[in-house]
């Protein structure tokens, strides 16, 4: 029996299902907590660069080009105007 078969295809239905149903009111929570997480982790990548002392900066200096592209999006969820970075103008 392969997997494009009729039960298989069924059975793949019914977890999505299932799996809608459990996940699915937790769904905007799960998504909350992940971009708390991800703002989190912009703060500690752009500490150096926002004036707070990072200990981890030797570290974290190699993932700056990485963030760079979620400057924009950040900087709007934190309530700021305009971006906080001087060498970063996104607006």
């Amino acid at each position: 029996m392969s997997d494009t078969s009729a039960p298989g295809r069924r059975l793949r239905a019914a977890a999505g299902v299932a799996r809608d149903i459990l996940v699915g009111p937790y769904a905007r929570t799960f998504a909350r907590a992940r971009r708390d997480e991800d703002d989190l982790f912009m703060v500690i990548v752009m500490a150096e660069a926002l004036g707070v002392p990072n200990p981890a900066s030797y570290y974290t200096v190699e993932l700056l080009p990485v963030v760079y592209d979620q400057v924009h999006d950040w900087h709007r969820r934190m309530g700021l105007d305009r971006s906080p970075l001087e060498h970063v103008s996104c607006c």
